[in-house]
């Protein structure tokens, strides 16, 4: 990707950013999103019903509004990485990584020689469809690729010191629902032992120069969060969030004494 990075240059700039999930996949949807102002969406390749080529007219519809799209793929497989990266995503977010393997395997198919081995071809949207980058491409695409990992269970808690050190890994997502089950108390994210142990994750991964993230799905708990020091905040999902603006008015409406 040659373009510019808006997620990446907010977050090197010291600014705290906050984004969402989509899981819808729908170019409109994903347009209506970036209208709000958030900082990023990440297309939901994990979960979502999407495929790449819808992916990346998401992507383009971020970028119009200065949104940067990130894509979270199915785990650390190097075909969805690579692909994710080529249709012109700012960077790319793999979930379940609990070794330090995993990690040097997300470097290895993001970054071109001599920081991995990606695949090049500038006749995709990362390289602007054009011969004229194949020299550009990798240098200016190696400096603003972003990469972030989900931690989400113990075995990932026990290497993270290891994990930081990665020096080309820029994000990592605490993921609390993951996080709870794996401390056995499933949903129960507001527990005193995930509180602490994620206080004490921000910490690590703030100290080692990266930058830390988790999701709100209250909307009071998002002052809390970066009060913390995380940096990249996901609030809820797009499709639960449409699904309980609705509720809410139907609510509403079946309490009115008619």
């Amino acid at each position: 990707m040659i373009k510019t990075n808006f997620l990446k240059e907010k977050l090197n700039s010291g600014k705290n950013v906050i984004g969402t999930w989509s899981i819808i996949p729908s170019v409109i949807n994903t347009e209506i999103l970036a209208t709000s102002g958030l900082d990023f969406i990440i297309i939901d390749g994990e979960h979502g019903p999407i495929n790449f080529e819808t992916a990346q007219k998401m992507a383009i519809a971020c970028e119009l509004h200065k949104v940067s799209p990130l894509m979270r793929v199915s785990g650390v497989k190097e075909d969805e990485i690579l692909k994710a990266l080529d249709i012109g995503c700012h960077g790319v977010q793999i979930p379940n990584v609990n070794s330090i393997d995993q990690v040097k395997l997300i470097v290895k198919y993001s970054k071109y020689p001599p920081n991995g081995n990606r695949g090049l071809s500038i006749f995709t949207r990362a390289g602007m469809y054009s011969i004229n980058n194949a020299q550009k491409l990798p240098k200016v695409a190696n400096e603003n690729t972003l990469i972030g990992i989900n931690i989400e269970d113990t075995d990932s808690i026990k290497n993270i010191d290891e994990i930081l050190e990665i020096k080309e890994l820029d994000l990592v997502f605490i993921g609390l629902y993951d996080l709870s089950k794996s401390l056995g108390i499933p949903g129960q994210i507001n527990d005193p032992k995930v509180t602490h142990l994620l206080i004490d994750l921000v910490k690590k991964i703030n100290n080692k120069g990266k930058f830390a993230g988790t999701i709100a799905v209250d909307k009071n708990k998002i002052q809390y969060f970066f009060e913390i020091g995380i940096k990249y905040l996901l609030y809820s999902v797009d499709c639960e969030v449409i699904r309980s603006s609705y509720n809410e008015v139907v609510k509403i409406k079946n309490n009115l004494l008619i």
